[in-house]
């Protein structure tokens, strides 16, 4: 009888194993399909204000109307440049918009440069919502309104900031590809893949497989066909810096990089690195 009952109870601790096994699972599969129908919201935190140039520092641009190739009509920021001076193409990160990168453009239009801050759709009060291609096609839309002021790609600098690093890669690598190249790409705490940057903060997920918007930075690199400038905290806990070395390492000269041994994410200019990237820009592509 004793060995009946014994046999009963470990017939009941596997069930119940089993049952902790199959809950577990169940729970780790609706967790992934969860995040994965919502990813595009974790990704992108635009804000809906719409932003205005004089209270962002940057009394002297004003908003422009681009046509994108998917039917959108989105709000950019421009400032033609001084005589002889290139144009700078900013693609800001994944949060807030175009007037929250003011202080990131004074000392860019401060050297005389031209500048067109992108407003991405869904972002600054512009309609539609943020993907990856969409995102290509708002940058490409930026590319054509220059175009028809008659600014050649050769006196053009597409800088990327975090997110707007993928936008400026692709967009420079088409550029080369198309056998007309950009004058320069700088890149702001870049990462090789939205794919690879998912993977670093949900190690415990397949979010390197899960990924929509890959924004496959490390695959084109080596072909964006112009002077590249990489700029990196060595304390940014969004996006590691080993992910801005990966993207050096991948590139071709001529290259230069700036590693902030102090800085984190998003504080990169207190750490002064906007007169470096002014320099990099003057050397590269002089009047």
């Amino acid at each position: 009888m004793d060995s009946a009952r014994g046999g009963i109870r470990v017939t009941l601790i596997r069930l119940d194993i089993a049952k902790f096994v199959l809950g577990a699972v169940v729970f780790y599969g609706v967790l992934v399909g969860v995040l994965y129908l919502i990813q595009r919201a974790m990704m992108y935190y635009p804000w809906s204000d719409v932003p205005v140039p004089a209270e962002s520092g940057v009394p002297e641009m004003r908003p422009v109307r681009l046509a994108t190739a998917d039917g959108l009509t989105l709000t950019s920021w421009h400032a033609p440049a001084s005589a002889g001076q290139p144009t700078i193409v900013f693609f800001h990160g994944n949060a807030g918009h175009i007037g929250h990168r003011g202080f990131k453009a004074r000392g860019i239009l401060d050297a005389g440069f031209g500048l067109v801050l992108v407003g991405y759709r869904g972002f600054g009060g512009n309609p539609g919502r943020p993907n990856e291609a969409g995102l290509y096609a708002d940058g490409r839309a930026a590319l054509a309104f220059l175009a028809a002021q008659g600014i050649a790609n050769g006196r053009i600098v597409l800088y990327g900031e975090s997110l707007g690093s993928g936008v400026a890669t692709q967009l420079a690598f088409e550029a080369a590809r198309g056998g007309n190249p950009v004058g320069a790409v700088v890149l702001e705490a870049p990462f090789s893949s939205m794919a690879a940057a998912a993977q670093h903060h949900y190690p415990y997920l397949p979010a390197y497989w899960l990924v929509k918007d890959r924004y496959a930075s490390i695959d084109k690199i080596a072909n964006i066909g112009a002077p590249l400038l990489v700029v990196h905290g060595e304390r940014d806990g969004v996006v590691p810096i080993r992910m801005g070395r990966e993207i050096f390492a991948a590139a071709r000269e001529p290259k230069e990089a700036l590693w902030v041994a102090k800085a984190d994410h998003n504080d990169l200019f207190e750490h002064g690195i906007g007169p470096a990237v002014v320099a990099f820009i003057g050397r590269h592509l002089k009047p």
